[in-house]
């Protein structure tokens, strides 16, 4: 049988494109599939005749809706699916190997992404009841109706929902889940070394009962991706923070850009630091360091060579494992020249003074290593003597924290602005001043991993005020 390829999918209809790219191993270069790119020219046409595929969400009811959602997890973790329009199909163990000869991940860290996304779709009641502070969802269907004994009514603000997606991270496809339980189509552009999950998590949804039309697949250029953004009412965009800042102060954009989490400790609890270094290394390194919610930056007032050293020597001796291996905690870099350019980065930094490589003495190699065709960045812990220097605040695709020592009283005024906080303190005056400061968009308080997720709580903005607007209404 031929290759598989993945086609366009217009109101999800398949189309073949003339202009097709190959995605390839990432180690041994051999071609795993062809994917269809379209021109600006089609986004822009189907884009304006996008009512047809909100109206045929709006004939279900979100409760319908989250039904099919909770199914298409089930078949997106467990099913064989259709994979591309050439006949060929997908188990879920293709899947697994698939995106992680194409993005790094071990299969390992795959699995654990294909649970978050269930996880997600499973638990989308108790999604939508924490984003919409437990509106009865009738509300949405009826158009109006009452919450908290007021009257209530809500409209959309899109057609749809306009996704230029990233390579990182399958589970990053959660966000853009509940869209689909809320009414609204979405247009995606894929990553290019990672069509797979957006693409099966479709055939998931519309196996489970999801009108096809709800959904647009779009693999395209930098032009198209400027469409989808530019032309979609709302729109969800991902990258550095030179990509998301021509967007972050214009409302219809919702940027995901790096997250710069962080674990910060108190004076009260210092003390205990080696009970502290397990949860801070699974902070650092968990998912390969890939996730926004990764901590970048540890931020203590005393202990800071310590607390780095101890750090360096739990995550320094991380090697490059076969993706197969249950025990792999690395993930491959799809372009090897974004770990030359981070490696190199890092490197740059350390020139500078008062910074120091902690986890070099405890490496088994240099940073940048490589297995079986692959390119890896082993674990870096930096330690900086102030949040001037220049890695002291940054964060890159690969198990990376700088550890800096700050006076309780100045951390706040020093960590900038932040995705995730874990702050592991008990004093109430610390806590209420952490509780007053507007950089901080997720807080843990206590001993709770930065990358932990609660399903009752959005994890990076939210959706449903994203897609809806409330209105004043009077009905007589």
């Amino acid at each position: 049988m031929s290759l598989p390829h993945l086609p366009v999918l217009r109101k999800g209809v398949p189309y073949e494109s003339l202009d097709k790219i190959e995605v390839k191993d990432h180690r041994t270069g051999e071609v795993l599939a062809t994917v269809s790119q379209v021109n600006a020219g089609i986004i822009r046409r189907d884009i304006s005749r996008i009512g047809d595929a909100r109206a045929a969400l709006k004939k279900f009811t979100c409760e319908q809706l989250i039904e099919i959602s909770k199914k298409a997890g089930e078949l997106f973790l467990t099913a064989e699916l259709p994979f591309g329009d050439k006949g060929h199909t997908q188990t879920p163990q293709q899947y697994i190997e698939t995106l992680s000869r194409t993005s790094g991940l071990p299969h390992v860290m795959v699995k654990m992404n294909m649970a978050k996304v269930n996880d997600a779709l499973a638990n989308m009641r108790t999604v939508l009841n924490g984003l919409t502070r437990g509106l009865d969802l009738s509300v949405i269907d009826i158009g109006f109706g009452e919450q908290a004994g007021c009257p209530v009514s809500y409209y959309p603000t899109t057609n749809c929902l306009g996704l230029v997606m990233p390579s990182n991270s399958p589970a990053v496809n959660s966000l853009w889940l509940p869209a689909i339980a809320l009414k609204t189509p979405v247009i995606i552009k894929p990553g290019r070394e990672e069509p797979w999950t957006p693409y099966r998590l479709i055939q998931a949804f519309i196996a489970a009962g999801a009108p096809k039309e709800a959904f647009g697949f779009y693999p395209t250029d930098h032009e198209g991706s400027g469409e989808v953004m530019k032309l979609s009412g709302r729109a969800l965009i991902f990258g550095d923070a030179n990509t998301v800042a021509q967007y972050k102060d214009n409302p219809k954009f919702e940027c995901h850009g790096p997250g710069f989490s962080k674990i910060i400790v108190g004076d009260d609890e210092i003390e205990r630091w080696p009970e502290l270094i397990d949860l801070m290394a699974l902070s650092i390194s968990a998912n390969g360091g890939r996730s926004c919610i990764n901590a970048s930056a540890i931020v203590v007032p005393k202990y800071g060579d310590e607390i780095a050293d101890a750090l360096a020597k739990k995550l320094g001796a991380f090697d490059p494992l076969p993706p197969t291996d249950e025990n792999a905690k690395l993930s491959g870099f799809a372009n090897a020249k974004m770990a030359e350019f981070i490696d190199s980065a890092i490197e740059a930094g350390l020139k500078e003074p008062g910074a120091e490589d902690v986890t070099a003495k405890y490496r088994n190699g240099p940073r940048k290593a490589e297995l079986d065709g692959g390119v890896y960045l082993r674990p870096t812990i930096v330690r900086c003597d102030s949040f001037n220097h220049t890695l002291a605040n940054k964060e890159y695709l690969c198990p990376y924290a700088s550890v800096v020592q700050v006076p309780q009283s100045e951390i706040l005024s020093k960590i900038g602005p932040s995705l995730v906080v874990t702050a592991i303190t008990k004093d109430p005056k610390f806590i209420e001043e952490i509780l007053d400061s507007d950089l901080i968009e997720r807080l843990n308080i206590g001993m709770i991993p930065t990358g932990k997720i609660s399903w009752n709580q959005p994890h990076e903005g939210n959706m449903f005020e994203f897609l809806y607007k409330r209105r004043s209404i009077e009905v007589a």
